[in-house]
């Protein structure tokens, strides 16, 4: 237990500091391999692994039980149960942050692409131009939607996979964009929608997770996203920065329709807290396709409004704030800001992956 305690304080003090040579000599390699071995498995090796793991652990409280309902007869045997459960979840955390977790340690994808947000001398200062910048982006929003609406065509799964393969070969330097990119629909498709949760990235099998429950116009923002976590880039603001860069760079307007459209949804959620009829007033502007896919959304909220959705986002939003993601699940939204600043300063045929 000693050894693995002290390997997971190494990585967590010392590969902060050397996240590029963690990436070089090991994220990418590791994560090339996984996708080399288990792509071609038609299902999600990660959600198998999740499984066994819920019913080991099951099988272990249980046994606890009985062990403590006979303490004296089952005492040693509880103990070395304990210890081994200890050693267990240690090694689990020093091959999620050895796997993947170190990235969380990058700065903010924004900073890497020299993007710097802007410093005001008060609060009010930065609040009046936070609003006027929503407007401004909530306005180009909506008109780049009414542009691509009447081109944009529903997209299979496995077709968005493909797509969003190949866009990340030819318009990122993504060190993993040739063999450690691929989505798969997961085996918990029915439960994920249920708690509200679209997709997710494996930091064991290197595996994307995707609800395949999902209405097609979100997908190909959705799966650049999780391909975004495959290529190293932990933060979920930043995952969507980089789906966004990728999404509304391609020649396909199906791929730029979602980029807008899921960015859109942050920036006119954020306008409606500081001004609500200006954020209808851009709604009302949007095509008819749009507003049918904004319905489509809404209803499904409505549906899967429940106690388990509420739970799972408690529990992301605590995963993310251990994760140095100071404002949680909040963190996602943050995109609407460095978003913007793309737009005002797109100037780079490839996109640059940390």
């Amino acid at each position: 237990m000693a050894g693995l305690v002290g390997l997971i304080a190494m990585c967590v003090y010392v590969l902060p500091g050397h996240v590029s040579f963690y990436d070089k000599y090991f994220f990418y390699p590791f994560q090339q391999a996984r996708i080399v071995l288990l792509g071609w498995v038609p299902f999600s090796v990660g959600d198998v692994l999740y499984v066994a793991g819920g019913a080991w652990l099951l099988f272990t409280v249980v046994r606890w039980v009985y062990y403590l309902i006979n303490f004296r007869e089952y005492r040693d045997r509880l103990a070395a149960s304990v210890l081994d459960t200890i050693n267990a979840t240690l090694f689990v955390y020093l091959f999620f942050l050895l796997g993947w977790g170190a990235n969380y340690a990058k700065r903010p994808l924004h900073e890497y692409w020299g993007m710097d947000n802007p410093v005001y001398k008060t609060r009010e200062e930065r609040r009046t131009a936070d609003s006027l910048m929503l407007i401004a982006y909530n306005d180009f929003l909506v008109k780049r939607l009414n542009v691509f609406a009447p081109q944009y065509r529903n997209l299979q799964l496995h077709e968005v996979n493909e797509r969003s393969r190949a866009f990340y070969q030819h318009y990122t330097d993504s060190k993993v964009k040739m063999h450690g990119l691929d989505v798969k629909r997961s085996l918990f498709g029915y439960f994920m929608e249920r708690v509200a949760v679209d997709g997710y990235y494996n930091p064991f099998t290197g595996e994307g997770q995707i609800n395949g429950r999902l209405p097609g116009f979100v997908l190909p923002f959705i799966v650049c996203h999780e391909m975004a976590h495959q290529a190293g880039i932990a933060a979920e603001g930043d995952a969507n920065l980089m789906a966004y860069a990728l999404g509304t760079q391609t020649a396909d307007p199906s791929f730029n329709y979602s980029a807008y459209l899921n960015i859109w949804l942050y920036a006119n959620s954020r306008l409606y807290r500081r001004d609500s009829v200006m954020a209808k007033h851009f709604e009302s502007q949007l095509n008819k396709l749009t507003k049918a896919h904004l319905d489509t959304l809404e209803e499904l909220s409505k549906k899967y409004d429940n106690e388990a959705s509420r739970y799972s986002t408690e529990f992301y939003d605590n995963y993310l704030k251990m994760q140095h993601q100071k404002e949680g699940i909040r963190s996602y939204g943050n995109v609407v800001t460095s978003a913007w600043l793309l737009e005002l300063n797109r100037n780079a045929a490839v996109i640059r992956v940390p």
